[in-house]
């Protein structure tokens, strides 16, 4: 591409919510403008979500080729359609993250889009109860198991369709009767003070959904001579509200979990995120979205987060560490690379543990499974999602392996309903092995 000139950034770039021009809703249409421009005469990007094909149709049908004229209505729809899967910043050839003077950040852009339209017209009560999911989990165990039993009725499904907008179809998740952090109390594996090698960020989901993923990565993990620690208090990331623009919600729970991990940062532990869409926010989000007085804060919290995978392979080349017995093995495994694991950088740890482990055969699947977030459940995208996870659930299908993992239980979640397996998590899959568990034969 050329013309520097042309496609270098507006004086209406910006990806910091504390520069008043992010909030200037004409500096933002001067640098959408711009950005649009950029991926229309690159096209790179029209694989990976439903924005960039709207994108160009309309530059192409409405405009003859200008994608600078997108009137404020479709411009709206196409930022609609970003669903954060964050694979075009991955791929960009002219992002911040290539130190590219185009500096094209289309999901912060998409972001910035929705953070001005929240502040104007506010939260819809869908919005509100999405982005509450400890909320949400409280009140399933308060329910002793209805919530579960609602949302496998049809009447009840038919009912939060009409209400809140979830798709009647979509699988959703169940609630545990405890939490995760519930049983780390019970096993006496709360820090007692800072100095611990390590914590857990056990994300909002497996605290509330599935906590066997934190007892089987703290199995791992210590199977692997780490002393790893729980800690009370801490609550969801944050990114179901920022899913929504909710800037202000965004912050208070990421004050809440810099409050929570910070004297175990400064006293040297690695933070273990699970699941990476949390470990995403963590590491490359906080940094620029939480207010002035917590950004010393994120920026030392983002450089402790390891992923569990990440942490084991960096331990092993360690002499001193005891390497664990593996008992049992899959013979070939199906593994879905989540796109928030893509969007931190730090290769296919999960993947390299399984080599390790003797798997056979491993087959990497990297497309997107069109979950992301609340995408996948609501009634106006749920048919988008399950059509742009096609190919990540052809894929799945076709490494002919009778054992599956991704890092991301909401993916497994979109690929159980979509090709009829649910993956399991590489800390749980790793558990399995140490176990000495027999693993499932051919498909």
């Amino acid at each position: 591409m050329s013309g520097r000139g042309t496609y270098a950034p507006t004086d209406g770039l910006a990806y910091d919510p504390e520069d008043p021009v992010y909030w200037d809703e004409a500096a933002l249409q001067r640098e959408t403008a711009r950005v649009f421009d950029v991926c229309a005469g690159c096209r790179m990007c029209f694989k990976y979500c439903d924005a960039f094909p709207r994108l160009f149709t309309l530059a192409d049908t409405e405009h003859d080729g200008d994608a600078r004229a997108l009137t404020a209505p479709q411009t709206a729809a196409v930022f609609n359609d970003c669903f954060q899967c964050k694979q075009c910043e991955v791929n960009c050839p002219y992002s911040p993250r290539d130190a590219h003077p185009f500096a094209v950040d289309f999901p912060r852009l998409a972001h910035r889009h929705k953070a001005q339209q929240t502040r104007q017209r506010g939260l819809t009560l869908r919005e509100r109860v999405l982005a509450n999911p400890d909320a949400l989990g409280l009140a399933a165990r308060l329910g002793g198991g209805l919530a579960d039993r609602l949302n496998r009725n049809s009447a009840h499904r038919l009912l939060l369709e009409k209400t809140l907008g979830i798709h009647r179809d979509k699988q959703l998740p169940t609630f545990a009767a405890r939490t995760f952090e519930a049983w780390a109390a019970d096993a006496k594996l709360i820090a007692r003070a800072p100095g611990a090698e390590a914590v857990l960020f056990q994300s909002c989901y497996v605290d509330n959904n599935e906590p066997d993923i934190g007892r089987d990565t703290v199995e791992v993990l210590r199977a692997n001579d780490v002393d790893i620690r729980a800690v009370r208090g801490l609550g969801c990331c944050g990114m179901p509200a920022w899913e929504c623009g909710d800037l202000p919600e965004v912050r208070r729970r990421a004050r809440r979990n810099l409050d929570v991990l910070i004297p175990h940062v400064e006293a040297g532990s690695t933070v273990v995120a699970l699941g990476p869409t949390c470990g995403m926010m963590l590491r490359r989000e906080y940094p620029t979205l939480v207010g002035p007085a917590d950004r010393e804060r994120a920026q030392k919290l983002a450089a402790a987060v390891r992923d569990p995978a990440e942490l084991l392979v960096s331990i092993s080349r360690d002499p001193a560490r005891r390497a664990p017995a593996i008992a049992s093995r899959p013979e070939r495994v199906a593994y879905h690379l989540a796109c928030h694991q893509r969007a931190q950088a730090i290769g296919f740890p999960a993947r390299e543990l399984l080599r390790r482990a003797g798997v056979p055969t491993v087959t990497t699947v990297g497309e997107c499974c069109g979950h992301d977030g609340s995408y996948a459940m609501k009634v106006e995208t749920f048919a988008a999602s399950c059509r742009i996870g096609r190919k990540a659930f052809d894929g799945m299908r076709e490494a002919d392996a009778a054992t599956w993992t991704t890092d991301c239980p909401l993916a497994a979640i979109q690929i159980e309903q979509n090709a009829g397996t649910k993956p399991l998590h590489p800390m749980s899959l790793l558990a399995r092995a140490y176990r000495g568990e027999d693993f499932p034969k051919g498909r």
